[in-house]
């Protein structure tokens, strides 16, 4: 796979980003793009390494190890290597309709089990993959292609991210009639408002879209199930429904001052956002704005690196990350070895943003909010921290204590609230009828066997967050292809869905 000796050869070179404190001033992506020649060499380190972990996703110690959706990693590579794009960009729509999403916005699990990464830095997958679909668009490869014939059957989608998106795809290749249902006034889901320009710009996402359209997908948009269209009218009306709804219900923070102005949670934000620059380019006003305010974000992960990232954007005074968890090593810990996701230090792009603007690191570790602020007109104006120690008091008892005397208090004009979901909205489950699952606190998912995707609801199946919880893009678009083999087999008996 690639050059026999080419890992020894190259070394790892990932793309250049923009500058920090220029790129801030635009909403443009951050990433350059590679020469083709120093492409093809990154595509030789890929090693002839006999088990390629790379492509056999698997879920270990809670985390994704490989890719979720078996990109045929190895065989791309190669043909990049020598110079056969086409070829490429063949292989890699065979397990990924959407490789310019994942290119953009996958933390890539394919590299953290990269058999060179064993010792060695891995190979820049997730670069070539984007470069991969990026060169397939630029030269027109990328075209529509719509089924020979239909079958008579009608489904409907709920919902159009990544994972309604993949099961519209497939199952509309398999010759259904798909209706996709979209309650925002735009198509993409997460896609289109939950991830900000600058990781993904949105005509990229309306590209793919249209071809959609163009083979044979319906996109209604503005519609909400359960509300503008009735569950039970849905399911009379299409012969399968599959439900992508995602994972909605935000984890809220019940504590003293909740109930002061200027404090929401992460997605009203940059959903917000997004709306207002792609409706006006913010000329509207219709955003929560972060210009010239103190900004905490509360909460790390990709939507917490997402509000670093827009609120400076908007100009804000000042940026503060806090992480209730402790900062990861350099490196990997003994617990955590290969082929497992490395649970080690990263410093994201909001993070480089801030450090460059306001000279250090924004995130803070191992502290809690314990109490919001606000002024005489009910607006948030400072918090309360405090620390915390993760070193557990007794067995089975809290993850972390606080530590008596560590409070300290923290101006704030804008607290954003990114501490991950619930689950899924009820309406669509409660007037189905569906079953759900119950996880710690409120956390609660739509019951349905993984691999096979049937609610106990005849006909009607359920695929991505709202069925797994809250995960990575590449979960949704794997579950949203397998939800779609399932009920193509439902429909006709028979499936040659992959």
């Amino acid at each position: 796979m690639g050059k026999p000796t080419g890992f020894k050869e190259f070394a790892r070179v990932t793309p250049s980003d923009r500058d920090p404190e220029l790129r801030v001033l635009d909403w443009n992506e951050f990433h350059e793009h590679m020469p083709v020649e120093d492409l093809q060499s990154q595509g030789a380190r890929c090693m002839d390494c006999g088990v390629p972990f790379c492509h056999t996703g698997d879920m270990m110690n809670r985390m994704a190890a490989g890719c979720p959706i078996n990109n045929l990693i190895p065989e791309w590579n190669d043909l990049v290597y020598n110079g056969h794009w086409r070829e490429a960009l063949d292989r890699l729509h065979e397990t990924n309709n959407f490789p310019e999403f994942t290119g953009r916005v996958c933390p890539a699990p394919c590299e953290g089990s990269c058999v060179l990464g064993i010792n060695e830095p891995p190979v820049t997958i997730k670069n070539i993959e984007a470069s991969i679909i990026d060169r397939g668009w630029e030269e027109g490869w990328v075209v529509p292609n719509p089924p020979e014939s239909r079958t008579g059957k009608k489904v409907a989608v709920v919902g159009s991210g990544p994972a309604g998106l993949s099961c519209a795809a497939q199952l509309n290749s398999a010759g259904h009639e798909v209706t996709v249902y979209e309650r925002a006034d735009r198509i993409g889901g997460l896609l289109m408002y939950g991830i900000p320009n600058m990781k993904l710009e949105k005509p990229i996402v309306e590209r793919r879209i249209q071809q959609m359209r163009d083979e044979g997908v319906v996109f209604v948009t503005n519609t909400e199930i359960g509300k503008d269209v009735t569950a039970d009218q849905l399911k009379d009306d299409f012969d399968a429904v599959v439900l992508c709804t995602g994972a909605t219900r935000p984890r809220d923070l019940p504590i003293p001052g909740r109930e002061l102005n200027g404090i929401h949670f992460a997605m009203d934000f940059l959903h917000a956002n997004t709306k207002s620059l792609l409706d006006s380019e913010l000329a509207d006003g219709d955003y929560i704005s972060a210009k010239d305010k103190h900004v905490i974000v509360i909460g790390g992960g990709d939507t917490g690196t997402d509000c670093l990232g827009t609120s400076l954007r908007h100009g804000c005074k000042t940026l503060t990350n806090f992480e209730i968890v402790p900062r990861p090593p350099q490196h990997r810990a003994e617990d955590n070895p290969w082929p497992q996701w490395p649970r080690i230090f990263r410093v994201d792009y909001g993070h480089a943003e801030a450090a460059a603007k306001f000279g250090d690191d924004p995130r803070e570790f191992c502290i809690q909010t314990v109490e919001f602020r606000g002024d005489e007109n009910g607006n948030v104006k400072s918090l309360i921290s405090q620390e915390v120690d993760w070193n557990p008091v007794t067995e089975g008892g809290p993850p972390f204590v606080p530590v008596p005397g560590t409070e300290k208090e923290y101006p704030a004009d804008l607290v954003l609230l990114a501490m991950g979901f619930l689950g899924p909205e009820g309406t669509v489950a409660e007037q189905l009828g569906i079953g759900v699952r119950e996880g710690r606190g409120d956390m609660t998912w739509y019951e349905a066997e993984y691999g096979k995707y049937k609610t106990n609801v005849e006909g009607v199946f359920a695929a991505g967050d709202c069925r797994r919880g809250q995960s990575l893009v590449v979960w949704a678009i794997n579950e949203g292809r397998e939800a779609a083999r399932e009920c193509d087999k439902y429909l006709m008996g028979v499936t040659e869905l992959p």
